[in-house]
């Protein structure tokens, strides 16, 4: 049985997944209408991907007699200086969410929780991957600075990763 101190977190992490999804999907529209499919079909790609952790959680919280509450959308920013804020946004948020999985991992050790501690780590690994992801993507957006042909080559090469996920 999974105790209400541990069901009350889970539920806010899922609230903060179904965000990120929201947020991931807004950056993609954005990133389409600016010409940028490539980054577009990645962002839609990772939008659906926050979707599945989320719908993760509320499976798990089902599955351990809790109750899993589905929250209210919350409207994500639509609009974004450059394709580098947008990047810089995702990994500001991500950090936001690798902060919360790590409160709960918190809690679940000082509740003694070991089921949820180990299904959570799954969530850790993913996090690291996550920042590691929005940082490179970062550093070469820097790198490619104002030059529009570095720009055209990271979009169709973020179209190719989209098409071919690990």
């Amino acid at each position: 049985m999974l105790k209400s101190i541990i069901e009350k977190a889970l539920n806010k992490q899922i609230e903060l997944e179904a965000s990120s999804s929201q947020f991931y999907l807004s950056m993609a529209s954005w990133t389409e209408s600016q010409g940028l499919n490539g980054t577009s079909s990645f962002l839609y790609q990772h939008s659906d991907e926050e979707r599945m952790h989320m719908l993760k959680l509320v499976k798990f919280i089902n599955e351990r007699g809790g109750t899993a509450v589905i929250p209210a959308l919350i409207k994500p920013p639509t609009t974004f200086k450059s394709i580098t804020h947008v990047f810089e946004c995702l990994l500001e948020h991500e950090i936001n969410v690798t902060e919360s999985i790590n409160n709960i991992v918190g809690l679940c050790l000082e509740e003694k929780d070991f089921t949820t501690h180990n299904f959570m780590q799954w969530y850790v690994a993913e996090q690291l991957e996550e920042e590691a992801l929005a940082r490179t993507t970062i550093d070469k957006l820097n790198m490619i600075g104002e030059d529009k042909g570095g720009l055209y080559l990271f979009d169709r090469d973020l179209k190719v990763a989209s098409s071919n996920p690990e």
